[in-house]
């Protein structure tokens, strides 16, 4: 049975109206919403003593949504009847001053408060909050300016800074209610992307997948963020925290906590919660792959990190009930759901990583396995605060550089296939990649730095991003257990969860070397494969040199940029 196509509905003019529309409410949710948000950080926030005051939230969450509307507009009203190519240098050009005039803000904000030490910490908390995202988000759409070739450029380059919007905002939530919607917010955009292209059904399949998989996480975490509402009676961090340090753990509290944590295990890929992320990475166009990868994972563990440490380091008022002996803030059963994802994401991640044949199922499934090393570091984040003294005060910044060097390297990988793809030579397969530094000298260079990155190869920063969160997970133990207060408030279970999911991630980054040496070796020793060549060298030699593939100027840029960010933040890992 076949249905009637609607020319109104899939009218470009009415979608680009929409789109508008939709721009606009989002630019209201953030002036409505983001003074708020950014205040209660500001007040309540970790790691900030500066005077972050309100009317900043502008420049840096806003922005994006100004963006996404004027190019819309921009599209809809002046350039309806250019070419292509004109649209979509246009919108790339309106989303990429969104994004960079908020990074050269926030970087002339640190410069001039630097030399105050009083407005340090606010500084610094302003840098690895904001750059991050729009950083990744900077450089995915410089790759899709190089590399796809889109029907309706402007709709693309709006969804993508909706979803940076969404992931911006979710970082500055303060409550429940703020954090669903920007969560939201950001799902829905990331969805449309994954589905893009209406021309490959791998990426209709990864749209569907993925948008099937996030409405049902979204509604474990809203019913677990229900049930939260209804035991402490507030939707604020904060207060939730308090009401919960002043009651016992009850069978209904887990209930919330582990719907809450498969709800957040979903949006940063972490198992058993994984299952949408092999289809998405395999099947989304590289540029949206790419965002999903990285900007959306900033978010989703920032969101997790600032939920876990405020929730479960509450404090009891005086005159608490005597129940508050054995809250969930006073004890350390709350580590244990930590302790779950994090032994699930580096086992599973590194064991089926090393049977992917498929580049970007690969890439998957080494997501999972960097998930498990990501939520040790928001473990020991959450610990920073807690009552008895095991404090790291590095551990927030040291999780947001972990994020942003590995996003990096994940959107210059994604970033090297979509520059293949968009050459027309294929980029799925580990044999697709052979005798890519012949092919391309370019590309074979970068390919390495972000593969040497994600494997954590010294000087580059995904080294010392593993080495300062694993140092940091060991301190954290070390004062636990040494800590006569925090001993007897479950540090225990504590550092026993610290020592032995240190251990296991170790011995998994050096199972992922394998697999990640896979890939190199396909592109730096074998040769490409000769059509009707057999064995015979020179046919061989011949197909390595015959498929040049030139790089787009813009693709080439953002890939230059990334790759030398991480080798400067490896070799200049200044906190």
């Amino acid at each position: 049975m076949s249905f009637p196509k609607s020319d109104i509905i899939t009218s470009p003019r009415v979608v680009k109206t929409l789109l508008s529309v939709f721009a606009f409410g989002a630019l209201l949710l953030c002036a409505g919403g983001s003074i708020d948000a950014l205040d209660a950080f500001v007040r309540h926030g970790s790691n900030v003593n500066g005077p972050l005051t309100p009317p900043l939230a502008f420049p840096f969450l806003i922005a994006p949504a100004v963006g996404a509307l004027f190019a819309l507009v921009l599209d809809l009203v002046w350039l309806k009847n250019a070419a292509r190519l004109t649209r979509l240098r246009a919108a790339t050009a309106v989303g990429a001053i969104s994004l960079a005039v908020p990074l050269l803000v926030a970087i002339g904000f640190v410069a001039a408060m630097s030399s105050d030490p009083y407005l340090i910490p606010c500084a610094s908390t302003l840098l690895y909050l904001t750059c991050p995202i729009y950083a990744l988000t900077l450089l995915t759409l410089l790759i899709t300016a190089g590399t796809s070739r889109l029907e309706n450029p402007a709709e693309h380059v709006a969804l993508t800074l909706f979803a940076a919007a969404g992931c911006q905002w979710m970082l500055f939530s303060g409550n429940l209610l703020f954090a669903f919607v920007t969560l939201e917010l950001a799902s829905l955009s990331l969805y449309i992307l994954a589905g893009f292209d209406k021309r490959d059904p791998r990426s209709a399949e990864a749209g569907l997948k993925y948008f099937l998989y996030g409405g049902t996480a979204a509604a474990f975490l809203l019913f677990g963020f229900s049930l939260l509402y209804g035991l402490t009676g507030t939707i604020e961090f904060d207060a939730m925290a308090r009401a919960l340090a002043e009651q016992p753990v009850t069978p209904l509290l887990l209930v919330a906590l582990a719907m809450v944590f498969a709800g957040f295990g979903y949006k940063v890929a972490a198992a058993p919660f994984h299952l949408w992320a092999p289809d998405a990475y395999e099947g989304a166009p590289a540029p949206s792959a790419a965002l999903i990868a990285s900007a959306s994972k900033v978010a989703g563990f920032g969101l997790l990190a600032n939920f876990a440490a405020r929730l479960f380091n509450g404090t009891a008022s005086a005159d608490a009930p005597a129940g508050a002996a054995a809250s969930i803030a006073a004890r350390a059963d709350w580590v244990l759901f930590f302790a779950v994802l994090i032994t699930a994401s580096l086992l599973l991640g590194n064991i089926a990583a090393l049977a992917q044949k498929n580049v970007r199922r690969l890439l998957a499934y080494s997501a999972i396995a960097h998930a498990g090393v990501l939520l040790l570091a928001v473990l020991v984040s959450a610990l920073s605060n807690k009552a008895g003294g095991v404090a790291d005060g590095n551990a927030d910044r040291t999780l947001f550089y972990y994020l942003f060097t590995y996003g990096l390297a994940t959107v210059g990988a994604f970033g090297v296939l979509a520059v293949m793809e968009r050459a027309g030579a294929p980029a799925r397969n580990l044999r697709d990649l052979a005798g890519l530094w012949r092919r391309s000298p370019f590309l074979g260079g970068t390919l390495l730095v972000f593969i040497l990155s994600l494997a954590g190869i010294p000087p580059l920063a995904g080294f010392m991003a593993k080495f300062l969160v694993f140092a940091g997970a060991l301190r954290t133990a070390a004062a636990t257990t040494a800590n006569p207060l925090a001993a007897a408030t479950g540090g225990t279970i504590i550092s026993g969860v610290l020592y032995a999911a240190t251990l296991l991630a170790i011995a998994a980054s050096v199972v992922a070397l394998y697999y990640y040496l896979q890939i190199l070796k396909q592109a730096f020793i074998e040769d490409a494969p000769a059509a009707g060549a057999g064995d015979n060298a020179a046919a061989g030699d011949a197909a390595n040199t015959a498929g040049a593939i030139k790089t787009p100027l813009s693709a080439g840029i953002a890939l230059v940029l990334a790759a030398a960010l991480l080798v400067v933040l490896g070799i200049w890992a200044t906190f």
